[in-house]
């Protein structure tokens, strides 16, 4: 396979699939092709089209009743489009002054037609950034992703300091809503409370209080620093 070869939309899907494994749908980094359409909002054929392609030159695997999962060269492929990405967005913010809810297509549509040395460029007026505005990991040129080690705040324990590693969205108006909330990475919080059945949950941001949907919540991701020793009995 000649990966220069690949067009723009093919690097795309491969990035997609990786955002989508590495959310944790499946053990195996499986994936269905319907999640695959309604993240990219194309057709179930189109993406079935994509998919075969895909599999023809080896980028992929499909396991009938299981889904798709990326080989090792799609993988290598996905990476080097979401470093490409990621970089494009820090710079989008860092040097441009965009603001996080503003950048995703905006990345999107320079990424296509981008050379490696611009994105290089771009990356040192950055100031080498590790991770894009919503906190996700930068590949390294060699495609290396660091192990976050962070999980859902969903799934936080109550009454310990947290740090917000990322934000997974990338719908404009809830960014822009979480940033109004200061509930940007790095923002540290506490759970003091959670409703049951996908309830609203209460926390704690410095000496202000915040109350988000569930369904919101499961967008951020944290990080435990420790116990929160202010809130304490």
């Amino acid at each position: 396979m000649v990966t220069a070869d690949l067009s723009a939309t093919m690097r795309d899907y491969l990035a997609e699939i990786y955002r989508l494994s590495d959310r944790g749908s499946s053990e195996q980094g499986y994936i269905s092709t319907s999640a695959l359409a309604d993240l990219l909002d194309v057709s179930a054929p189109a993406v079935n089209r994509m998919v075969t392609r895909l599999r023809e030159l080896d980028l992929l695997q499909h396991e009938p009743y299981q889904g798709i999962r990326l080989t090792d060269a799609g993988r290598r492929e996905a990476l080097k489009q979401l470093r490409k990405h990621r970089i494009i967005e820090a710079f989008l913010v860092k040097v441009m002054g965009f603001e996080w809810h503003e950048i995703h297509e905006e990345a999107d549509a320079i990424g296509r037609a981008i050379t490696e040395p611009l994105i290089e460029r771009m990356s040192e007026m950055a100031g080498f950034p590790s991770f894009c505005p919503h906190g996700e990991p930068i590949p390294s040129p060699d495609g290396d992703v660091p192990d976050m080690h962070d999980l859902l705040i969903t799934q936080a324990p109550h009454h310990h300091l947290l740090e917000i590693t990322r934000v997974r969205t990338r719908e404009a108006d809830r960014l822009e809503y979480l940033a109004a909330l200061h509930l940007k990475p790095g923002a540290q919080v506490t759970i003091l409370n959670a409703a049951p059945f996908f309830g609203p949950i209460q926390l704690k941001l410095g000496t202000e209080f915040r109350i988000i949907g569930h369904n919101l919540a499961e967008m951020l991701r944290v990080k435990v620093i420790g116990e929160d020793e202010t809130i304490q009995q």
